[in-house]
């Protein structure tokens, strides 16, 4: 049995990873802490920007689809306590989670963790980063891909943390599954989904993982930034996507894949 400390948002998003964790065979969460929301994007997008509130609305809609159901209904064994965003630095909280006698640290979606608790808790914190480093970091890693016409590019990268942002060592990577007449918001979603079921494997088979084969990621990389979320970027992606980009992939995914490597636990790990 694992026992572990979330660390996480408040969003439908996050209440179902935390929920859905918690209910996994193997593991126990001993304390949640959900940080409240910060600034979203849609607080600022105005109503001149009629493509990025439509977007958005669409992924809150698309949330419920997915999340709602389990969030209103199972059982929370997530021992969650919110509390402000950024503050799980404070000394208070680093305290309280060293007191707890835990085994590991999982983080989906809190805010920067800092030298106090990383120093307590070395090679014990699991970070999910959802995009595919190092091609893309920064903000909207799973957004910017579909607007480049990369999907082999959407994915997850579960690291442990250290002082940089997006930079520890990889543990692990997945891609992005895609159906035929997906939408951004379905890609994105079903990615949640399934890296909840990938972390919950890895926290139960923590003390056996290894550290990745290495491979040789290509030179593309990109710095994502909150301002390129921009109303023609929002339209590139639909046009995209009605144009038949997912289709494009899919029948050439092997091939695409090839030029865009990740990092990953072997296969015998998740048996």
């Amino acid at each position: 049995m694992k026992r572990i400390v979330i660390l996480t948002g408040n969003e439908l998003r996050h209440q179902f990873f935390r929920k859905k964790i918690a209910l996994t065979e193997g593991i126990e969460v001993i304390q949640s802490f959900c940080e409240t929301a910060q600034q979203l994007l849609k607080e600022e997008v105005n109503d001149d920007n009629i493509l990025r509130h439509q977007h958005l609305q669409a992924r809150l809609q698309s949330e419920k689809d997915f999340f709602e159901l389990l969030v209103n209904s199972a059982e929370d064994k997530s021992n969650a306590v919110v509390i402000e965003r950024g503050s799980i630095n404070e000394q208070k909280y680093v305290d309280a989670i060293q007191a707890l006698n835990i085994d590991l640290i999982v983080v989906y979606g809190a805010s920067v963790l800092k030298a106090p608790l990383l120093q307590a808790f070395p090679n014990k914190i699991m970070n999910v980063h959802l995009g595919l480093s190092p091609y893309y970091r920064g903000s909207g890693t799973n957004y910017f891909p579909l607007v480049d016409e990369l999907p082999e590019c959407v994915g997850a990268t579960f690291m442990y943390i250290d002082e940089g942002i997006d930079t520890g060592e990889i543990i692990h990577q997945i891609r992005a599954s895609y159906n035929y007449f997906d939408t951004p918001s379905s890609v994105g979603n079903r990615l949640i989904t399934d890296m909840t079921n990938v972390f919950a494997k890895l926290i139960i088979k923590f003390n056996s993982l290894q550290k990745p084969v290495d491979v040789l990621f290509n030179s593309y990389r990109k710095l994502c930034k909150n301002k390129d979320y921009t109303e023609a970027s929002v339209k590139k992606v639909y046009d995209n996507f009605q144009n038949g980009m997912i289709t494009d992939y899919l029948l050439n995914k092997r091939l695409r894949d090839s030029y865009f490597l990740v990092q990953q636990q072997s296969s015998d790990l998740f048996l």
